[in-house]
């Protein structure tokens, strides 16, 4: 398998072992809420396994509504599940963020568009309804990593998905993109570079404007909400490069954004470190959340943490 290709075998045999240490929906700081379907059931194409959302809430009592945090899973756009990711769920919630943890079809049942669709239905739910669960309808945030990353920030860029799903208008506030794959597509399945990529063709389709459609570099414009953007200093070059190149865009457009490079981390140790409350993902989005789009969100760094601050 070439270098550049995502690699969610590893990734699923990982996250599988976190899962069999999963807790009960109820914990000293959180309550989860498991299962809730956010699209009509009598819909065309409904899944009962994946057009589910579990809901993380903090326990404690609160002045105001908690900020929420919608997050889409990765796996090569044909593997994983919401399940797998409970410890997102439970580390954003003891911090005082309602979250909203996902599934989503996948290939080769589904190709993108229909994916991105789903992800679209499931944060049009979280604005309805978010509000019964302590959560604010008007601070919603978008996260995710490799291919749910990449879904995470077509929900940022293109506001015609909520438009077909019947919101007038994009409720996201601003996105957490966590080593993100599929930033550019059109470009990277033009050049057809190693033997492994006509896979991508089973989820992205043949033609060169559906792969330029479902690439969020394409949909940036001047409203596009705030983005803090992770990559590992190891992962694959096309992630490194796409999410620069989406940092770059953002910013020529004035938009805030910061990119910041995780030393070290590969592609799959960049979700393995949500795992620790204190990891500065988790920091940086808190922060972020708390203190809105003008938090200095310009320009890149290099992450320098000591193992005690959660990089490991």
């Amino acid at each position: 398998m070439p270098r550049h290709a995502l690699r969610p075998l590893c990734l699923f045999l990982f996250l599988s072992t976190l899962l069999s240490i999963n807790s009960s929906g109820i914990s000293i700081t959180s309550e989860r809420i498991r299962n809730i379907p956010y699209k009509v059931q009598t819909a065309p194409g409904f899944s009962a396994e994946k057009n589910v959302l579990d809901v993380y809430r903090p326990n404690r009592k609160a002045d105001k509504p908690f900020p929420v945090v919608v997050f889409i899973h990765g796996g090569n756009w044909n593997s994983g599940s919401k399940n797998i990711y409970w410890f997102i769920g439970r580390r954003l919630a003891k911090q005082g963020v309602v979250a909203v943890i996902i599934s989503y079809r996948l290939s080769p049942a589904v190709q993108v568009p229909a994916m991105a669709d789903d992800c679209a239905q499931a944060v049009a739910w979280t604005s309805q309804h978010i509000a019964e669960y302590g959560g604010d309808p008007n601070r919603i945030y978008v996260m995710g990593h490799s291919a749910g990353g990449g879904l995470a920030a077509l929900l940022a860029t293109n506001d015609a998905l909520f438009a077909n799903v019947g919101l007038m208008k994009n409720p996201v506030k601003g996105a957490i993109l966590d080593d993100p794959a599929g930033i550019n597509m059109y470009d990277y399945l033009k050049k057809m570079e190693f033997p492994g990529d006509k896979q991508y063709l089973t989820s992205f389709g043949t033609a060169p404007d559906g792969w330029r459609a479902m690439s969020p570099l394409f949909q940036v414009k001047a409203d596009t909400p705030p983005m803090l953007l992770y990559t590992g200093e190891k992962t694959y070059p096309s992630i490194i490069s796409g999410t620069k190149a989406l940092h770059d865009k953002l910013q020529s457009l004035g938009i805030n954004s910061r990119y910041t490079v995780i030393p070290g981390k590969e592609h799959v140790p960049m979700v393995k470190q949500l795992f620790w409350k204190r990891n500065i993902i988790y920091r940086e989005a808190i922060a972020f959340m708390a203190s809105g789009p003008l938090l200095g969100l310009t320009g890149a760094q290099t992450a320098r943490c000591s193992p005690g601050m959660g990089m490991r």
